[in-house]
């Protein structure tokens, strides 16, 4: 036989030998072993390689990723130790959670192992890896930012800032008094270009010129909060009123223009100016505040000192008088006094009642026709029981049922003055009984006593007859 025959039949054997005590070993070890001991030395032997070093720790244990004779139940393992992929495939966020494979497919499909300490088996391209699977798509000069920029050495890809201020908040010029919320005024084409704010949803919405104005025209310092939201917080070096006027400026002037003052009293105030209040100046009214809102508009605030009537009528000047002229066009309607005007004082003049500016006067006839009494005052001062408004000739007098002596016979003929003289008493106050008037008629000499009318009618004292 040859050297190299006779070599090889010895390793034969010898592998043959170990082989046999290695088997009759195992079946030794199997047979004292406890069932869970035997397969744990049994997985090892079948172990295909190490795993890799972030699960060194594992390899101890082969169920702590797998279970025996159930391959299916892997994927469970996996997610029960990576529960931040498994929350990202059940809410479908994330690179796992927006990719097919990852919601469809065994872990190991990507993700082999026992393939040695040092392998990698996440097989991450960052050349060609697609940024929109993720939960930050990348947009404008995010597309040329390099992947170290956010992802940084020794984190996990997943654990990276995803807000502006996280990863901007050193270059944030407005110091947080903006907020965090970047995208609401800046673009990601580029920081310095921002978007148009919407300035009304604050409390102070841009109207006209003030949408040109830049930010830190108001803005000062980078100032956003507590800016003063009245026009007089930015214009009062405007002011060329020095306050006079107050500090509602929206009053006279509009935001399309400082000097654009519009204001119409008639439209933009509850007292519209008519007459000669056209012509006066506004701080002839507006003396304090000018844009007194609450004034009093009635007549007698401003034109108390002008009152000749010294507030003896009241304070409605407007009843009588009208803005044409304080002395012009005067009208008053007397019906709503307790004398209303009827007959001839509908023409008389007021001055020839009222005599002087207090407009107070009597309401008695005699109080003004006291020199026009052609009796005297002697039927009394009710001039009204005879007379009419119409003129003094015009008068009536019903003695039958105005008096309790009733006209009769021969005195219904009589005139007024044949009883009332102006030497005897006044009317009301005149005796009824005969003999007051006929006592020089009395033939009788009073004989038969005072009440004539026993004998005789008013018709004739002739032909007395006893009744």
């Amino acid at each position: 036989m040859s050297l190299p025959f006779i070599c090889f039949n010895l390793m034969k054997q010898f592998f043959t030998y170990m082989a046999q005590s290695l088997l009759i070993a195992l079946l030794f070890y199997v047979s004292i072993a406890t069932p869970s001991t035997a397969q744990s030395l049994f997985e090892r032997l079948v172990m295909p390689g190490d795993l890799i070093q972030g699960h060194a720790d594992l390899q101890k244990e082969c169920d702590n990723c797998h279970t025996s004779f159930a391959k299916g139940a892997q994927v469970q393992l996996c997610l029960d130790c990576h529960k931040d992929v498994a929350s990202d495939i059940t809410d479908k966020t994330g690179f796992h959670g927006q990719t097919t494979e990852a919601q469809s497919s065994d872990c190991s499909h990507c993700h082999t192992d026992h393939i040695g300490l040092d392998a990698d088996i996440v097989n991450l391209d960052t050349e060609t890896f697609d940024h929109n699977t993720t939960d930050f798509k990348l947009n404008g000069t995010h597309l040329n930012v390099t992947c170290s920029s956010c992802h940084e050495t020794g984190n996990k890809y997943r654990e990276v800032p995803k807000t502006c201020i996280e990863c901007h908040e050193k270059s944030e010029p407005h110091r947080g008094a903006l907020g965090k919320d970047c995208a609401s005024c800046h673009r990601e084409t580029r920081w310095n270009e921002t978007l148009d704010f919407d300035h009304s949803k604050t409390k102070f919405p841009l109207d006209k010129s003030h949408k040109t104005v830049k930010c830190n025209s108001c803005h000062l310092g980078e100032v956003y909060t507590g800016l003063p939201i009245k026009c007089i917080g930015c214009h009062r070096i405007q002011d060329v009123h020095q306050n006079r006027f107050g500090e509602k400026c929206e009053t006279c002037h509009r935001p399309e223009k400082w000097t654009d003052i519009r204001f119409d009293h008639n439209k933009d105030t509850d007292f519209t100016l008519l007459g000669k209040h056209t012509k006066i100046e506004c701080d002839d009214c507006h003396k304090a505040d000018f844009y007194q809102y609450d004034m009093d508009f009635t007549c007698i605030k401003c034109h108390q000192q002008n009152d000749v009537h010294k507030s003896n009528l009241g304070t409605d000047c407007k009843s009588c008088h009208n803005p044409k002229g304080w002395f012009d066009e005067v009208a008053f309607d007397h019906d709503i006094t307790s004398f209303p005007l009827i007959g001839l004082h509908v023409v008389v003049p007021c001055e020839e009642c009222h005599l002087d500016s207090t407009f107070q006067s009597p309401k008695e006839c005699q109080s003004c026709h006291k020199t026009s009494d052609v009796h005297k005052g002697s039927l009394g001062s009710n001039c009204a029981s005879c007379h009419t408004p119409n003129g003094w000739e015009f008068w009536a007098f019903n003695h039958n049922s105005q008096t309790d002596f009733r006209l009769t016979g021969k005195h219904d003929g009589l005139k007024c003055n044949a009883c009332h003289t102006p030497n005897r008493a006044v009317a009301s106050k005149l005796p009824t009984a005969c003999i007051s008037c006929h006592k020089n008629d009395d033939r009788h000499r009073e004989k038969f006593g005072s009440k004539c009318n026993i004998c005789h009618s008013t018709s004739s004292f002739k032909g007395a007859k006893l009744r």
